[in-house]
């Protein structure tokens, strides 16, 4: 029950973002209470509406990215779809977009030309180097910010070609500083009575994430260079990864307090008595004789075993789960990080939920991502078009939708009108 209305309440957000980063921003903003408007190219839509998983023709991606939000459908190489847009984001909060540099300026709508109309607008755009420097120009995705962030380069066994991350590190950290980004600027509006411009790359947002291995750098005179180590952390011993006889646990015991509670643990009084490790530094530098002790202890039993044996003597760990064994994790279902929702073509549907917990508010969305063009003819109404004039750019391919908003199965999706 929502004894406060929801933070961004009364703010309109028009989505003209694609694939991750700028879409899960957007996704953020409306589960915060934002109105938001997902505008996408005819025929096609967003990117991510044609990325895996599917299920009966519709993208899981999209549907977890773009929850929450109204469908408008528009073709700007028409006038009268470019008006169309312009009269919707003259009356916007926000504006998110991540199109190359340059891109939207060609089409008039670049932060100049729509704060011009409306010097209140925040405009937040996001792309892979920022619209700043030699590469502002080049195209890019979360894996090459990755590469280039140096990130992946510390990932993996030496010697080896660095893994995949096989999460999306980039689009998502960056989707959440443009969170930040723009409400701090709707903020800063209250005091000033102007929007601005929020410029993010992808490659500045993993260079900030690091949070050792720059300052190591730079700090040593650049002797030291953070490199592959596999399995555990040289410099926080012990803290890394173990194989059970069942499979993978990891245990965190880098802290002198915790340290002593797992050594006596695992060799005894003897082992925890031992000076040279009652420090970070010593067990650092004697790792390679901590290490195979561990393993050994940890490799002869069970992960159940060792997740007993190590949570009664309060040493932080966990087995390594599958995506399996979180959907079935009573801590997850406690915390509702798993939503269901009901999609008109796909019935009940169950997508992640965002992290964030608010004591007088729910920000748990339970709109599924609209249909392409689900809510074209409503927007254009409030825009102040006729019922002609709506009708005249949908039969001209100006407003697009796809087939099942024009059977109306969109009139199923609790708060649609998009059948109207």
């Amino acid at each position: 029950m929502n004894r406060q209305p929801l933070p961004l309440a009364g703010f309109r957000v028009v989505d003209y973002s694609h694939f991750l980063a700028g879409p899960y921003l957007s996704r953020c903003l409306a589960a915060l209470g934002a109105d938001v408007i997902k505008v996408e190219r005819p025929t096609t839509g967003d990117a991510g509406r044609q990325h895996a998983y599917f299920i009966d023709g519709q993208s899981g991606y999209f549907l977890q990215q773009n929850m929450g939000k109204k469908g408008l459908c528009i073709n700007l190489k028409d006038p009268r779809g470019l008006e169309m847009m312009h009269r919707l984001t003259d009356a916007a909060d926000v504006f998110v977009e991540n199109y190359r540099p340059g891109a939207l300026g060609k089409l008039g709508l670049g932060y100049e030309e729509l704060s011009a109309r409306n010097p209140g607008l925040v405009y937040c755009s996001v792309s892979a180097y920022g619209h700043t420097g030699p590469d502002s120009h080049r195209a890019g995705f979360g894996l090459i910010a990755e590469a280039k962030s140096g990130i992946m380069a510390m990932v993996g066994s030496p010697g080896e070609a660095p893994p995949l991350l096989r999460i999306a590190l980039g689009d998502m950290y960056t989707g959440v500083h443009g969170v930040a980004s723009v409400c701090a600027a709707l903020l800063g509006r209250v005091k000033s009575g102007r929007g601005q411009h929020i410029d993010l790359a992808l490659y500045d947002c993993l260079v900030s994430m690091h949070e050792y291995a720059v300052q190591c750098y730079t700090l040593s005179g650049g002797r030291e260079i953070p490199v592959q180590t596999g399995h555990d952390l040289p410099y926080s011993t012990l803290y890394g990864v173990f194989t059970a006889r069942d499979g993978h646990i990891v245990i965190a015991a880098q802290v002198d307090d915790a340290w002593k509670r797992f050594a006596s643990l695992v060799g005894g009084e003897a082992f925890a008595s031992d000076a040279r490790f009652h420090s970070a530094q010593g067990r650092n530098d004697h790792r390679l004789e901590i290490l195979p002790r561990v393993r050994t202890w940890v490799g002869e039993r069970t992960v159940a075993q060792c997740l007993a044996e190590l949570e009664s003597a309060d040493v932080a760990c966990a087995k390594v789960q599958t995506i399996a064994d979180v959907l079935a994790d009573p801590q997850i279902a406690e915390r509702r990080m798993v939503i269901e929702q009901e999609h008109p073509l796909l019935g009940k549907v169950r997508l992640p939920n965002l992290p964030f917990r608010f004591s007088e508010c729910d920000t748990t969305q339970t709109v599924p991502a609209p249909l392409l063009g689900q809510h074209n003819r409503e927007i254009a109404a409030e825009l102040g078009y006729t019922g002609g004039e709506i009708d005249a750019m949908v039969g001209d391919g100006v407003l697009y939708a796809e087939e099942a908003v024009a059977r109306g199965a969109a009139s199923a999706v609790p708060g649609s009108t998009a059948s109207r």
